[in-house]
């Protein structure tokens, strides 16, 4: 029986070891796979503040663009209104045709075309009396609206107000770039994010496979354990009484020799020191 317990619990021993390597382990690769995830967490939420941040920069340049089309689109209904109100002016004072930066940019168009372009004489001839007769209006024109201080104001506010407007048309264009650029910006970091956080997802599946086999190893070493102890607590106790029957039977063989001994005696026989000795350890003296 003491033999079959101890032959038991040394193929115990040998497969509580092989529980612990095992656990051990799949802990090492389970912790391995836990900090690639966390790493890969990390990556995808670093990701996904640039894309927040991207997004509100966007958002930003978006408000700026209503903003400053709101601003044009003022700037374009005043321009009507001064044109109006100077087309008036000039239909009372008899001001017709070209205005006065349609004629200068004709002019200036004419005369690169003289400057550059070879030409027979008798174009060119026709070509200066055009740009003589086209400079001629254009002071007219000039004069006129210097007399005129109501048309001179008013074209002075227009070409103040074109300028206000043209500068918010810029804004604009500007800011709906910016927007646009953000926007991408934006959408590259979500999907890149989105990408890393999917294999930290297929990472973390792996990391909770290997986990539950170490936890699986871990049970299995436990139950071993508790196994051996009470193996432990079995054979101690059977070597207990093998040990107390042992003693019994050797204080029964000295009682045995003590009596012969004390028989002996009592018959006066002469006996040893050592006899005794025995019989005063088994109380028969």
């Amino acid at each position: 029986m003491l033999k079959e317990l101890q032959d038991k619990r040394a193929i115990l021993v040998k497969e509580l070891e092989e529980f612990r390597n095992k656990r051990n382990e799949l802990n090492n690769e389970s912790n391995k796979w836990s900090s690639e995830r966390n790493e890969l967490n990390r990556t995808s939420k670093m990701l996904m503040d640039k894309a927040q941040h991207y997004k509100h920069e966007r958002d930003e340049y978006n408000k700026k663009v209503s903003d400053s089309k709101m601003e044009r689109d003022y700037y374009n209904k005043k321009i009507n209104e001064i044109n109006t109100r100077i087309g008036k002016i000039k239909k009372e004072c008899n001001i017709t045709g070209s205005s006065v930066d349609e004629l200068k940019k004709e002019i200036e168009s004419l005369e690169f075309r003289q400057q550059t372009m070879v030409l027979s004489p008798d174009k060119e001839k026709g070509l200066v009396t055009q740009i003589t007769s086209l400079v001629s209006e254009y002071k007219t024109k000039m004069e006129a609206i210097e007399k005129n201080t109501g048309l001179k104001l008013a074209l002075e506010e227009l070409e103040d107000i074109r300028k206000k407007a043209s500068e918010c048309h810029e804004r604009v264009t500007e800011y709906a770039d910016m927007a646009q650029e953000y926007h991408d910006k934006m959408i590259r970091a979500f999907k890149k994010g989105e990408a890393i956080r999917a294999k930290s997802d297929r990472v973390h599946k792996k990391f909770v496979k290997i986990q539950d086999e170490a936890d699986n190893q871990h049970h299995l070493f436990i139950k071993t354990q508790k196994e051996i102890r009470e193996l432990d607590r079995m054979i101690n106790s059977i070597s207990k009484r093998g040990r107390e029957d042992k003693r019994k039977v050797e204080r029964i063989k000295v009682r045995k020799e003590a009596e012969a001994i004390y028989d002996l005696f009592r018959h006066g026989e002469k006996i040893s020191t050592e006899d005794l000795m025995l019989l005063q350890r088994s109380d028969l003296l």
